[in-house]
């Protein structure tokens, strides 16, 4: 089975061109079958995938169910065998692929949490004063993620060399490594041309091409844009579960509240599928009801309305 688990790996590494994220997920949740399949077989010798059946399968996913291990977690493994197992079949490895037999459960999927308009620009102006090097950098990186939309992984990979300050444009590489062009206006291109102007040299060795940089002026990370967030949040008393998430949810809401073609939007988030994106029209549905309950002089709709 390693043999093929090692085959599994190129294969989502050069053919599907999968994130590093996602190979540690697959590769994590096949090695954990393999390690529950041969205890429950009760044989030290290499599992095979011909001894792989739809039953051991369910029992696995039901002992990790009975840990506790909650159902999105579960769908991502049963996910991870299917995808598998539909990679043995195609080489020949199997006959069937045994996990179709297992339904991937149904999630419901939480709508986001989305800050109203005027809490993204009370989050903006906090990065403003005093203009130091970190606070112009926290300022333009805000701007960014606003204007823009993006993902906070596809932010911190950012090379200088990826913005047109001049065309207002960024090129960017989503999931998949899919790349795509998304766009800021004259307040975010200000702020970076504020930030560029004071951004920190890298000392010798480093990383010296990042957009955005740390204090050391080595590349910033993931988990440095959630602190930096946290940190203008607090300032201005926004909720603490305010992240970098927050403001590409808040930026194709606020794009759909204005009339944005949900079409256009997808392509802005680089969605694959326009499914992901309509999530944001039932965050509109109840802004835009909450809104005339407000406003309409006969709007008590009933108690339990929707």
């Amino acid at each position: 089975m390693d043999t093929l688990l090692a085959a599994f790996h190129t294969h989502l590494e050069i053919e599907r061109q999968a994130s590093p994220h996602t190979l540690r997920n697959y590769m994590s949740d096949l090695q954990q079958f393999v390690h529950f399949a041969q205890n429950r077989l009760g044989q030290n010798a290499a599992l095979t995938p011909t001894q792989v059946d739809a039953a051991l399968i369910r029992a696995f996913l039901s002992t990790l169910h009975q840990q506790g291990v909650g159902h999105s977690t579960l769908a991502r493994k049963l996910a991870s065998l299917r995808s598998f197992f539909h990679f043995l079949q195609q080489r020949g490895a199997v006959q069937e692929n045994v996990t179709t037999q297992l339904p991937l459960p149904k999630l419901r999927r939480p709508l986001p949490n989305v800050l109203p308009i005027d809490q993204v620009f009370a989050l903006l102006d906090t990065a403003v004063a005093p203009a130091t090097a970190l606070s112009l950098r926290d300022q333009a990186l805000l701007e960014l993620l606003y204007a823009s939309g993006m993902r906070v992984s596809e932010l911190v990979a950012l090379d200088l060399h990826d913005v047109d300050l001049q065309g207002g444009t960024v090129r960017v590489q989503g999931k998949g490594r899919r790349e795509r062009q998304v766009f800021f206006g004259q307040t975010a291109a200000q702020a970076l041309r504020a930030y560029l102007a004071q951004r920190r040299s890298a000392p010798p060795g480093q990383e010296t091409q990042a957009l955005f940089v740390n204090h050391r002026g080595g590349r910033l990370t993931t988990r440095g844009v959630q602190l930096l967030i946290k940190k203008h949040c607090q300032r201005t008393g926004l909720p603490a579960r305010t992240s970098p998430h927050t403001m590409r949810h808040a930026f194709a809401t606020h794009l759909l509240d204005n009339g944005a073609d949900l079409r256009a939007i997808q392509e802005l988030l680089g969605h694959q599928q326009l499914s992901t994106t309509q999530k944001y029209t039932h965050v509109s549905t109840d802004r835009m009801l909450e809104v005339y309950d407000k406003a309409h002089p006969r709007a008590r709709r009933p108690q339990g309305t929707p």
